[in-house]
């Protein structure tokens, strides 16, 4: 008899996405007539930059030809792409990356959840509650959760993010091995400041710890003293990987591309062999086994985003999400509603009305404005009584949205 691998069966019975997906659909099957607005799950609205365009249109006449044909990609990705992620997002921050320090992948949600294959079952892991669910599903997978009661897993260490904190977790008051961080954050939108982060990377330091930077937004960054990259911080080398995405910072999550940094320090110990071991090979090796790179043309598309056209486009098209979550901001803070981020960031995280939880405001939303968004109590324990908004709406769907949010009580 074949064996389910019981760690999958471990999973709550739906994700979290698709079980919004699930409600809405039911919704508009009973309600035709109705225009449902979508602020719930971050998928972007405006098309991709034309430099992106013209990019990928000559990379497929690239194709076309014998002498210009691309087959596998490198399994780090192409060095044209990498030189200028090195150029752009970290030297011109005044941050030393190695070109093979970076590894080209299809997105940061792949990456974050495949890094802990590297990891030993037994690694105590640290998340913020609310979290984004894959880092916590992932390990759920890996066997490495423990057991799910009273909506949290055992062998989790979770972190805090609250109002009474102002969304500033406290440092991990228990030995752990993995620290999982997003900044600026998804789900609350809020984000940490230089000297925040940086008693991350000391406790990291100081506690032979690893920490795994989720830097998925810092392109919506508007504000001084906010990291772009956990690696402005001294030493931050030796302690974090940092994991990058082009999804929401140029529109590719349908064209599906993103980095990792592992920097050539971090090691690891094998108890096999008893030695530490390069956590940069281990990953190079792994991807090679698993992992057949990105495209050529979408690499190429990637590369124009730092051009002086697609930077001009690309700040264009994140200033456009930007001025929608101050349109809705603006509004539910008019109505009386507590609303965080929508600053740094494409999410707004909004405390529920009349004590409701997060699923009833979920379908108190989507029946009386038909508008949806995601529960908080979906990001973990520390998010119920809240409800996260999405600025990925087109313009005129983001003010119809508002104008409907103006009458609510």
């Amino acid at each position: 008899m074949l064996l389910a691998n019981e760690n999958h069966t471990k999973l709550q019975s739906n994700y979290l996405f698709a079980q919004v997906a699930s409600k809405v659909k039911a919704f508009k099957e009973d309600n035709p007539d109705k225009n449902v607005i979508s602020l719930g799950i971050g998928d972007v609205t405006q098309p991709l930059a034309s430099a992106c365009i013209e990019a990928m249109q000559k990379a497929v006449i690239d194709m076309s030809k014998a002498e210009t044909f691309k087959g596998y990609p490198e399994y780090e990705g192409y060095d044209f792409l990498i030189e200028q992620i090195v150029k752009n997002d970290y030297l011109a921050r005044g941050i030393n990356i190695n070109k093979k320090e970076i590894f080209v992948s299809d997105g940061a949600k792949s990456d974050t959840a495949n890094i802990q294959e590297l990891f030993s079952n037994d690694a105590k892991i640290a998340v913020l509650d609310p979290v984004y669910p894959v880092y916590v599903d992932s390990n759920v997978m890996a066997g490495r959760a423990g057991e799910f009661k009273d909506g949290r897993w055992s062998n989790i260490v979770y972190l805090e993010c609250k109002e009474e904190n102002s969304f500033i977790p406290e440092l991990p008051k228990e030995k752990v091995d993995l620290i999982y961080l997003c900044y600026p954050n998804n789900p609350t939108g809020t984000t940490l400041k230089t000297d925040e982060l940086k008693k991350f990377v000391n406790y990291a330091l100081e506690n032979e710890c690893l920490i795994l930077f989720d830097a998925a937004y810092e392109a919506f960054i508007r504000e001084d003293d906010i990291p772009h990259s956990i690696y402005e911080i001294k030493d931050a080398d030796k302690v974090a990987i940092e994991f990058k995405s082009f999804s929401k910072t140029a529109g590719f999550t349908g064209v599906r591309c993103a980095y990792t940094v592992i920097p050539n320090e971090i090691t690891i110990f094998d108890k096999t062999t008893n030695n530490f071991v390069n956590l940069n090979r281990l990953w190079y090796r792994r991807q090679a086994t698993k992992f057949n790179g990105v495209s050529y043309i979408t690499q190429r598309g990637a590369e124009a985003i730092y051009s002086e056209k697609g930077k001009k486009e690309i700040n264009a098209i994140i200033n456009y999400y930007l001025e929608n979550a101050k349109i809705l901001k603006n509004t539910l803070e008019e109505v009386g509603l507590t609303v965080y981020g929508g600053v740094n960031s494409p999410y707004l995280w909004v405390k529920t009305i009349n004590n409701m939880t997060s699923w009833e405001f979920f379908d108190y939303m989507l029946n009386n404005f038909c508008i949806v968004g995601t529960p908080g109590s979906g990001f973990g324990k520390a998010g119920e009584g809240f409800f996260r908004f999405t600025s990925f709406a087109n313009r005129e769907a983001t003010i119809e949205a508002s104008n409907r949010l103006k009458t609510l009580k």
